[in-house]
Parts: structure tokens; C-alpha cells; sequence
């Protein structure tokens, strides 16, 4: 299939070097002509500008948005629109909120055009494994678009999950879990490097990844942290949120549903850029792993 691919940043340039993989053509726009550049020689088409993007593309024209939540996707399909025509869909594949989300699809529907939510999780590790899709949208429309969806993920790793919205709003759910598996995670092997026994973390993560009930890819990243710096000696205890944890527990609370773990573990990360503590340290140490999230060195 055909895509447009806006924003080669981290998960975008890598999203595209998969689907060019996949024998899909993608044709590629970034500010950054060098980003354009590396992508071009992975096999995509690059754009030199947005119009010059949008020409390139075939009718009906699918455009995947991998730019920063907010403002940045409103602008972009702001500068987008007056040069798209009926028909046409735009996919925001970034970390954007579902009310958000909703918003979008209501503003392109007015227009006779179409929008998906595609919540997107793999980091880093997305081009080798695949990313794990939550897709929002109109039934037939992902249904047109869903080979890319199926190239980008891996095998069940892709759902249709309901109308715009439903995408994202399932990632959030996805991100406020993750935060407080992290945590959970943290405050473990705190306890164990506390201890006044000489513990090695890096073989205690590889042995609970052996049939124990905590075993996880999380855990596997533990243990690759851990073998690159076994005290974490070289990470500051600083972890920022990129939102979705945020807006997790705000949900909560706004549907009157209990998440303590959820909140605690977004209150961790606030006090977390205070002093440090061994707990941070392995979180900042986990976004890095399996995100490529930058670290405070100490």
C-alpha cells in the first residue's frame, strides 16, 4: 500500500523503515532534511515540502501523523488540510489524548475526510518486534488501511478497538498500567540492593523471567540495565511523564474508579525530581531501555 509518513523522529523513522520493509511505498516529510535523508536511503520517498508531500500521494490519500501530542497535530493538520480532498484519512499515531482524538475526527468529518486514533507501543524495540496497534476508526476505513497496521505490528499484535477515541484511549489505559508496573519494579529491587546481603539485580531479574509469575519484557529490561550499570550508578533517580499516566488517573477520577497503584505511581515520578532514590534510578533506566528516553547522567 501507499502512505504518507509525517514527523521521522525515534518511532517515526523506524515505523517507516518497517513498513518499507513490508513493500509498502512511503512517501516521507520531516523538517529535517537529514531525517528525510536516512529514511530515503532505508528505501522511502522523501518530500521537500508539505505540499510537495501531499502531491506525491495518491487518491484516496492515507497520512500517518508521528509528531508530538497538542499543539504540533493540530498544526499539521491545519497546514494539511486546504491541500487534502474528500476522502482522504489522516492517522495520528503519536501519543495524543482521546478527547483529542474525538475532537480531530469530528473536525475532518465535517469535511468529508476521515481520521484514526492508532495508539502505538514498541519503542525503540518496534522495528525489530513490531508494535503493539490500538486502533480507532471508522470499520471500514481501518479495514482498507489495516495491511499496514498488520505490517507494523506483530502477529496478533493489532486490534481494531471502536470508534476515534477508542485507540487512544485504550493506549492511555496501556501507559497508566505500565507506569505502575515500573514502579513496582523500582521499589522490589530498591529492597533487594538495600539489603545487607551482596545480591546480584542482574542475575535476580534474569531468574524471575524463568517461569516466575512476575516475569515480563519490563523485567527483561531490568536485566539489560542492570548488566550496563549494576548499581545504576551512572542514571540519576529523575523520571519525567510524558502524559498518558496523567490523564490515566485523571480518568479515574472522573469516573469515580479506584486505581491507587495508577496514582501512586504517577506521584512516584513527581517526587521522583527530588532527591534521588534507587527506585527512580531503575525507572529512568527502563524508559531508556526500552524507549530510548534520554537520562540525567549523575
Amino acid at each position: 500500500m501507499e502512505l504518507g509518513m509525517i514527523g521521522l523522529g525515534r518511532m517515526g523513522a523506524n515505523m517507516t523503515e518497517r513498513l518499507v520493509r513490508g513493500d509498502h511505498k512511503i512517501i516521507t516529510y520531516d523538517r529535517s532534511a537529514e531525517a528525510i535523508q536516512r529514511v530515503v536511503d532505508k528505501g522511502a520517498v522523501g518530500a521537500a515540502s508539505l505540499a510537495d508531500f501531499v502531491k506525491k500521494l495518491s487518491l484516496p490519500r492515507a497520512v500517518w501523523l508521528m509528531v508530538p501530542s497538542g499543539d504540533a497535530v493540530d498544526q499539521t493538520i491545519d497546514q494539511l488540510l486546504p491541500s487534502l480532498a474528500k476522502g482522504d484519512t489522516i492517522i495520528d499515531g503519536g501519543n495524543s489524548n482521546y478527547k483529542d482524538s474525538i475532537r480531530r475526527g469530528e473536525k475532518l468529518k465535517t469535511q468529508g475526510m476521515h481520521f484514526i486514533d492508532a495508539g502505538t507501543s514498541g519503542g525503540i524495540w518496534g522495528l525489530q518486534n513490531g508494535y503493539c496497534m490500538m486502533v480507532g476508526g471508522d470499520k471500514e476505513i481501518v479495514g482498507r488501511l489495516e495491511p499496514i497496521f498488520k505490517t507494523l505490528a506483530p502477529k496478533d499484535g493489532y486490534l481494531h478497538t471502536g470508534p476515534v477515541g477508542s485507540g487512544h484511549f485504550v493506549k492511555m489505559v496501556h501507559n497508566g498500567i505500565e507506569y505502575g508496573m515500573m514502579q513496582a519494579y523500582g521499589e522490589g529491587f530498591e529492597i533487594l540492593q538495600s539489603t545487607q546481603f551482596s545480591l546480584d539485580l542482574e542475575k535476580i531479574a534474569h531468574l524471575w523471567n524463568q517461569g516466575s509469575v512476575v516475569r515480563s519484557w519490563l523485567l527483561e529490561l531490568c536485566e539489560s540495565a542492570f548488566e550496563k550499570d549494576p548499581k545504576l550508578d551512572g542514571i540519576k533517580g529523575y523520571v519525567d511523564d510524558s502524559g498518558e499516566g496523567r490523564w490515566t488517573v485523571i480518568e479515574a477520577i472522573e469516573r469515580g474508579v479506584a486505581a491507587p497503584v495508577l496514582a501512586h505511581s504517577l506521584f512516584a515520578r513527581f517526587s521522583s525530581r527530588q532527591p534521588d532514590a534507587f527506585s527512580n534510578k531503575v525507572l529512568a533506566a527502563l524508559r531508556n531501555e526500552f524507549g530510548g528516553h534520554a537520562v540525567k547522567k549523575s
